[in-house]
């Protein structure tokens, strides 16, 4: 049977499919509307920063601007993301995570809501309760409980040089986790 793919709100199924080894849902069940809780949760860290090589000594406290690459990572996010259906967009109090978000946010006419950095259990809750498919924009010390914290058992870390991770959370009874990278 041919499946066509119109929007990551009937893929999420499709990998969920993929990843576990289950049988493909059928045609209607592609077609239904997210409810809360389900769908695909984009998770990235904030894209390059400004200060990029300041020891963090002297970063601590500090609240830098994209660098010129970071500016460019957040336009190519929302390229990506621009026909993702995204419902919700999610991020820190920080101007990087705000300004990696901005670009998808404006495109969308979507709102980002900062969600305070030390906040996980309420980050996880608001995405929780969206329907549909959510972008979060996090940090590399943050992004790690956040999935964990959305049924992803899988360790992982990310490195102090790394901006180019997209985690795609695919939301369910058996939340499965794709790991891509993106320039």
């Amino acid at each position: 049977m041919l499946h066509v793919i119109t929007s990551t709100a009937s893929i999420a199924p499709l990998i969920v499919a993929l990843v576990l080894g289950s049988s493909l849902p059928s045609p209607a069940a592609l077609q239904a509307s997210p409810e809360a809780g389900q769908g695909v949760v984009f998770l990235v860290r904030h894209a390059e920063r400004a200060d990029a090589g300041m020891a963090a000594a002297k970063m601590a406290g500090a609240d830098p601007e994209l660098s010129d690459a970071g500016r460019a990572r957040a336009a190519s996010l929302a390229a990506l993301l621009k026909d993702a259906k995204i419902t919700a967009i999610f991020t820190t109090e920080y101007k990087r995570t705000r300004d990696t978000a901005r670009p998808l946010a404006s495109a969308t006419g979507i709102t980002a809501a900062a969600v305070d950095s030390n906040d996980t259990a309420g980050l996880i809750d608001k995405v929780k309760a969206s329907a549909g498919n959510v972008l979060v924009v996090g940090h590399s010390n943050t992004l790690p409980d956040i999935i964990k914290a959305l049924g992803i058992g899988e360790p992982l870390s990310i490195a102090d040089d790394q901006f180019d991770n997209l985690f795609v959370v695919v939301r369910g009874a058996r939340p499965a986790l794709l790991r891509l990278h993106y320039r």
